[in-house]
């Protein structure tokens, strides 16, 4: 029988845990970030428009850092993420510019192919056996140029009405296309942490073998969460062509390293086995604060790039120092290492998460 001081005992546990974890330093730097700039501003941050304008733009960097969590969750990379968002974008401008298609089937459509670019990308890795990390730098490269296709030199932007007035919604000054990522970061989390499919996902990034054993197949899961990838980044194609004021061969240009970097910052390692959805949520937060005091102070723009490249390469580098801390504190305590490969095992074995499909 569970007791009232149980419960408590338990809360007090996951608060204490929640006080020392990455998403919470962020979420003190985004609200001190926060105020700061509404202090330099005179207050004029903190006002209805300019809230409004900052969540609008914040929609985008949430979702393609999603979608780059999923295919970090299996020790994957998506160097696709910005390509696949452009050419989504155009292609969804042209349908309803172009082929007068309406707007919910045109953003349907781009959606689906998006999510069917992610799973022929996860089909193709599993098949061949190939590197993720060269497969999506193909798979960026083709749809760079089918991007260029579309759109050319143009800016497309007699597109549908309807879809704009929906990008600049914003009730409460809460504008629509944040609440669409807010909700696809909730299903993805409630994915995630509580889906059988979601936590077989984990599994796999985080030990190949011991999945396999298990039963679990890691082949589906690079496929499944490629397919995943893919779909976050239609959604956030969708929430770019409603807030811009129009699409061309730019769109999606600046996408992949925010698509790491948020992820990376919220605490998700690049070995695979881990999400951090809040975490992920909460960087996007603090590299679009960067962004907007780069407005509000009229700072290079190349010196943003850098600090946010910078904090990256502090975190990897961070959690590399902690990783071997760790290791050498189980080992003092007398906790037995890994045992090393064995002269019959295979490369794959030895270092699941070194690449490609396991």
């Amino acid at each position: 029988m569970i007791t009232t001081n149980d419960r408590g005992g338990r809360a007090g546990a996951v608060l204490r845990r929640f006080s020392r974890s990455t998403a919470m330093t962020l979420l003190c730097v985004t609200v001190a970030g926060y105020l700061a700039l509404g202090a330099a501003s005179s207050g004029e941050f903190l006002q209805g428009p300019s809230v409004r304008t900052f969540l609008q733009y914040l929609a985008t960097p949430i979702l393609i850092g999603l979608a780059q969590t999923t295919a970090l969750c299996v020790g994957q990379l998506n160097l696709a993420v910005g390509a696949l968002g452009g050419f989504t974008a155009c292609l969804m401008g042209i349908l309803m510019a172009d082929a007068g298609v309406p707007a919910p089937i045109a953003v349907a459509a781009g959606v689906v192919v998006a999510a069917l670019v992610g799973l022929v990308t996860g089909v193709f890795i599993v098949a061949t056996r190939i590197n993720g990390f060269i497969v999506t730098l193909g798979t960026m490269t083709i749809l760079l140029g089918a991007q260029y296709r579309l759109a050319g030199t143009r800016t497309i932007d007699d597109y549908s009405p309807t879809l704009r007035d929906l990008g600049r919604a914003a009730p409460l000054n809460l504008p629509l296309v944040f609440l669409t990522a807010l909700v696809a970061a909730a299903l993805l989390a409630a994915f995630m942490y509580g889906a059988i499919a979601g936590r077989r996902l984990l599994a796999a990034g985080g030990n190949p073998l011991a999945a396999r054993l298990s039963g679990i197949s890691t082949d589906r899961q690079i496929v499944l969460a490629h397919t995943l990838s893919g779909l976050l980044v239609g959604v956030a194609a969708v929430t770019a062509t409603a807030s811009l004021p129009g699409v061309n061969t730019s769109v999606g240009g600046d996408w992949l390293l925010p698509s790491f970097a948020a992820p990376i910052i919220g605490g998700v390692s690049l070995n695979g086995g881990s999400v951090a959805v809040f975490g992920t949520v909460l960087a996007a937060f603090v590299m679009r604060l960067i962004d907007a005091a780069r407005a509000q102070f009229s700072l290079d723009p190349s010196w943003v790039n850098f600090l946010i490249g910078l904090v990256v390469l502090g975190t990897v580098v961070g959690g590399r120092i902690r990783q071997t801390h760790l290791e050498k504190k189980g080992t003092t305590h007398g906790r037995t290492p890994p045992a090393p490969a064995s002269r019959g095992q295979t490369a794959d074995a030895a270092l699941p998460n070194a690449g490609g499909a396991r």
